[in-house]
């Protein structure tokens, strides 16, 4: 069987799993080939089928993500190792970092804090923008902190972010931290209940994904942290469920910080923005009511 005839069938059987076959199918096809999805349309498509295709074609249709199949995803530009110890980036959470790279445009090393960090997608994407820049990713999660100390050192950000156990469900967790000038987080945010796809529920880690009844239970804890964690002039930016603009709003407001929304290019709440006493005026946000 030819890469084209594989494509094709197993496009087709993997339309009962997802709702992006063929392109799953190519990716899972490429990264068999050791190729790009490009060089593969373009060079291997007369070849023969990898012999390893059929099986990553299986784990796929028991709703592995695709993410983890290959170990790989891209955010903001960049190519990020993951796995099931941490969350798979989505594109959604660049909101984050184009909000910040629009309320600091003039910063040249800002010091950047990043909660939860995960794969250390959201710190290093900031980390990017100023070669100068240098920042510290917490994680209470030790299998995410090997994943994200991979990633500072596979994008050659190594030496200027510092990846450290933490855990923001303990007392006195900001002790020694300092300031920063951008205050990151994509915290869990999901209600306990809420129904998600399998390849959600049945793959990636639990921890990063619930937050109690309402979802809201982490921005209670982190929320009224922000203004001990903000240099003068600095910024934090969380994201959100889309559906809790206003409640994060109100814990903000309560915490003595100035905050509004900013929406994913879908137009959905995505992130809340807070800075202490200062007038917030950028694009793309919604002011608070």
């Amino acid at each position: 069987m030819t890469v084209a005839e594989a494509l094709r069938a197993a496009a087709a059987r993997l339309t009962a799993a997802s709702d992006t076959a063929r392109l799953d199918a190519e990716v899972l096809m490429a990264h068999t080939l050791g190729c790009t999805r490009s060089e593969m349309l373009l060079r291997h498509m007369a070849g023969a089928a990898p012999d390893g295709f059929a099986a990553l074609v299986e784990r796929r249709l028991l709703a592995e993500p695709v993410a983890y199949i290959t170990g790989h995803q891209e955010f903001y530009g960049l190519d990020f190792e993951v796995g099931p110890d941490v969350l798979i980036p989505r594109a959604d959470s660049e909101t984050l970092i184009d909000a910040a790279r629009t309320a600091l445009p003039a910063a040249s090393a800002p010091r950047v804090l990043d909660l939860g960090t995960g794969s250390g997608a959201l710190l290093l994407a900031a980390l990017s923008l100023w070669p100068e820049a240098t920042g510290l990713g917490i994680e209470r999660s030790a299998g995410a902190l090997a994943v994200a100390t991979r990633n500072a050192a596979a994008l050659g950000i190594g030496e200027r972010a510092s990846m450290r156990a933490g855990d923001w469900t303990q007392p006195d967790w900001t002790a020694g931290l300092g300031r920063f000038d951008l205050v990151l987080a994509n915290p869990p945010y999901i209600e306990a209940g809420e129904p998600l796809a399998a390849s959600v529920r049945a793959f990636e880690p639990a921890s990063a994904l619930f937050a109690g009844e309402d979802g809201l239970d982490d921005y209670r804890r982190l929320v009224p942290c922000v203004p001990g964690l903000l240099s003068e002039g600095g910024i934090a930016l969380f994201e959100i469920g889309w559906t809790q603009g206003a409640a994060v709003l109100a814990m903000a407001e309560a915490a003595g910080l100035e905050a509004r929304l900013h929406r994913d290019l879908g137009g959905r709440e995505r992130a809340v923005e807070m800075r202490p006493g200062s007038q917030i005026a950028l694009g793309k946000a919604v002011p608070l009511a």
